[in-house]
């Protein structure tokens, strides 16, 4: 069977020949929970991969140097993909590869335990969703469980230009946003944001600081509600300037910094909330509610983002490239 395997961490993964999950291990009957199935669950079970993303928690946990601790090598990384379960039923999954002992989703098959098995609808296309996945999730939640979106609120979206921040303008729009103002580096991705449906899109230039950068969200954003920060650093500082009197920022990653300029008097004189998110605290159910209604969104057409397909054996040459990049399998 093959593989994308690490072998040191720091270093791209390269194809491997592994033995195969153990059939015997599988336990069946087994149905997963989510849409019309609510009945109990046993693993794990075996999945034939389709469809595994290259994302930053997969190269992160890679480094060695997360939080989670240097992973046990040699590894298969991958926290998420698609596939089929032992039905021939398509569905996405979870995996903890990188983050505890064990292998994840870029091979041919994987063993998984049933409550992160989610079964997809019919028509789902597994690059998108794969594409999608814990991204979207992340971005939905953060919108709405964490940030508490209301129905006419004005969002401010940084960071785009990635898979979060695209999926951020979409769902902040589905979610009721009345006006969602993007923020991004590259020209490219302020049209894309525009043509997702954001009502403008504002340039993070070189040398920006909090004021300046501030000054020209104000002008788009006027008194924001909440702001989706996957960037930190200087944005979150700047759009923080721009939020109403208990406006909230919901912070879920660092692309632009580990830390902020965020000034006392901004965040005082305003009664600001700064709200911290992260996927890891979602239980099953809820990560599981939030795939389902990404991916419903996705199969409506309401919602894409952009990405690169790439074949398993290319792993080791697309490992660092930038955007999102799906391994098809």
């Amino acid at each position: 069977m093959r593989a994308a395997v690490l072998e040191t961490p720091g270093t791209a993964p390269v194809l491997r020949e592994v033995k195969p999950p153990l059939l015997e291990r599988v336990e069946l009957p087994y149905e997963p929970r989510g849409r019309e199935s609510h009945s109990s669950e046993v693993g794990p079970v075996l999945i034939r991969v389709a469809a595994a993303p290259i994302t930053p928690l997969d190269r992160f946990c890679a480094t060695g140097t997360s939080y989670f601790g240097s992973p046990a090598v040699p590894y298969v990384p991958g926290v998420q993909g698609v596939g089929t379960d032992p039905h021939g039923r398509p569905v996405w999954f979870a995996t903890s590869a990188g983050m505890a002992p064990g292998d994840g989703s870029m091979r041919e098959q994987a063993t998984v335990t049933a409550e992160d098995v989610v079964p997809l609808p019919a028509g789902a296309d597994p690059v998108l969703v794969a594409a999608l996945g814990l991204s979207a999730v992340a971005a939905w939640c953060a919108l709405t469980a964490t940030g508490r979106l209301a129905a006419g609120e004005t969002v401010v979206v940084l960071g785009a230009g990635g898979v979060v921040g695209q999926a951020g303008v979409q769902l902040a729009r589905l979610a009721g946003a009345g006006r969602v103002v993007a923020v991004a580096r590259s020209t490219a991705a302020r049209e894309q944001a525009l043509a997702l449906g954001a009502d403008a899109a504002v340039a993070i230039e070189p040398g920006d600081d909090p004021g300046t950068l501030g000054d020209r969200l104000a002008a788009a954003a006027g008194p924001a509600d909440l702001v989706l920060d996957p960037l930190y650093g200087v944005p979150a500082a700047a759009a923080a300037r721009t939020l109403r009197p208990g406006g909230r920022l919901v912070h879920l990653g660092s692309a632009a910094g580990d830390t902020t300029p965020l000034d006392s008097a901004t965040l005082r004189s305003r009664s600001l909330q700064v709200l911290g998110y992260t996927n890891n605290a979602l239980s099953t159910a809820e990560r599981r509610d939030a795939l389902v209604r990404v991916v419903d969104e996705a199969v409506a057409g309401r919602l894409t983002v952009t990405h690169t397909r790439a074949p398993l054996s290319a792993v080791t040459e697309v490992w660092d490239a930038p955007g999102r990049v799906v391994l098809e399998i």
